[in-house]
């Protein structure tokens, strides 16, 4: 099997985003845009990752390597295009036998089936293989300009002839090449432009001057979306929001408005899960079968187990675990917490930093004060119990198996098992009072 190095060029500045932060790293469905290219670099076979940065870039290094210690990286110290950016991957690319890709990081939504068949044409004998697509409206756009199935030429679109405007052909940027002709070619780029820069797409003329095959494959326009902006951010994100929902509902799950549910890249929800409308997946979550998100919830790095119900206004925050069956119902948060098999969280409770046994009934109003202002304190609530409304557990503190709470109550000791827990002082009726108070009313008023 040919082995494959693929460069990936993230040293732009990205102006345009009017960012303090690196454009690559924006995110599109909570992971930077340059994770989803790389994901896609290794999804499609590649055996080395070296990505280009620029000098003040050290985020994106950091990032890199907490995705794989083993991506190469490489600095661009001056802003002098594609193709010299391509050469800085030199330590690379200088020895290496087999096929050499060049993506974009600002390219997030190209997926592995475009590199495959882009893969294809190299295997079939192409020296040279570059990406081209059909937008609805090729202006502005570079024209790939063929004889047959051969490449003659990239034209921008300022240079194009009345004839070469009618071409719908483009340039997506997106390169491949068999190392000895990406070797015998990049050094022949000049920079004799208006931009005084060495772009890479020049390479496809010079291969084909020297003899090299020049070929092209093809990819759909959402998949070499560029992001330069803001706008150009949300419509990534669209196209990235657009393909989970489908992917979700052809793997068995229900949407029942997909067009207000929105996913994060790693959000995993199993065939006969029910989610209704205007729920958010951030980072983490993982929906067992049987499984249904009622309206308006937001999940996080949350686990939610078979059959379990939540929601509808429910938050389920990172550390969650809501086990078979259980439910975290209208406006019920649930932070870092084990929620058991059955058990129920009503409404309008939050449960962090607790563990809540099999069965146990959680009523409304109940919070478990785990912070002191410094520290967090941990809950244990055992099987089958019951917390009744409008309880504080002030942690750490165990209310064992069986156990009651009586509603109302502040829980500052432990709880035996099978015990009746009273937390709250006595009651005191004062017969009049109320009088009393109305007519002070009055005066005050007057």
């Amino acid at each position: 099997m040919t082995a494959i190095l693929t460069i990936v060029l993230a040293a732009g500045e990205g102006k345009r985003m009017k960012s303090s932060t690196p454009k690559v790293l924006h995110k599109i469905g909570g992971l930077p845009m340059i994770g989803h290219t790389v994901k896609t670099c290794k999804s499609s076979g590649a055996d080395k990752i070296a990505v280009v940065v620029g000098p003040k870039h050290q985020q994106i290094e950091e990032l890199l390597h907490t995705v794989d210690a083993n991506i190469g990286v490489v600095t661009q110290t001056e802003q002098l295009g594609t193709g010299h950016a391509a050469k800085q991957a030199r330590p690379y690319w200088e020895n290496f036998e087999g096929y050499v890709f060049v993506l974009f990081a600002d390219n997030p939504m190209i997926q592995p089936e475009t590199i495959e068949n882009a893969k294809q044409v190299l295997d079939k004998g192409a020296d040279l293989v570059v990406v081209g697509y059909e937008p609805v409206s090729p202006k502005g756009y570079g024209r790939l300009i063929m004889q047959g199935d051969e490449l003659l030429e990239i034209v921008e679109d300022k240079d194009c002839t009345a004839e070469q405007q009618k071409i719908g052909f483009c340039n997506s940027g997106i390169m491949g090449f068999k190392a000895d002709c990406l070797r015998a070619v990049i050094n022949k780029i000049e920079n004799q432009n208006a931009q005084s820069e060495f772009y890479l797409t020049d390479a496809a003329a010079i291969a084909r001057a020297q003899g090299w095959s020049v070929k092209t494959s093809k990819s759909p326009e959402d998949e070499v979306l560029g992001v330069n902006d803001r706008v150009q951010l949300a419509q990534a994100e669209q196209c990235f929001q657009s393909r989970m929902r489908k992917n979700a509902m052809l793997k068995g799950v229900t949407l029942v408005a997909p067009e207000t549910v929105f996913f994060a890249y790693d959000t995993i929800i199993e065939n006969d899960v029910l989610v209704e409308q205007n729920v958010v997946f951030g980072p983490g979550v993982v929906v067992k079968t049987g499984a249904v998100i009622h309206a308006f919830s937001h999940l996080e790095g949350a686990t939610v187990g078979e059959g379990a119900q939540i929601g509808p206004y429910a938050r389920l925050r990172p550390g969650t675990n809501m086990a078979a069956k259980s439910k975290a119902g209208n406006f019920v948060e649930v932070k870092k917490s084990d929620i058991g098999e059955g058990a129920k969280i009503n409404h309008l409770s939050y449960i962090g930093d607790a563990q809540v046994g099999a069965g146990t009934n959680i009523g409304a109003g109940t919070i478990t004060c785990n912070y002191d202002g410094k520290n967090k304190y941990k809950t244990t609530i055992g099987a089958n119990s019951f917390i009744g409304s409008n309880s504080a557990l002030v942690a750490p503190v165990t209310i064992a198996d069986g156990a009651y709470v009586a509603s109302g109550s502040v829980v500052t000791h432990d709880v035996e098992k099978d015990a009746l827990a009273i937390g709250r002082s006595r009651q005191t009726n004062k017969a009049g009072y109320a009088i009393e108070i109305r007519r002070r009313w009055t005066k005050d008023e007057s």
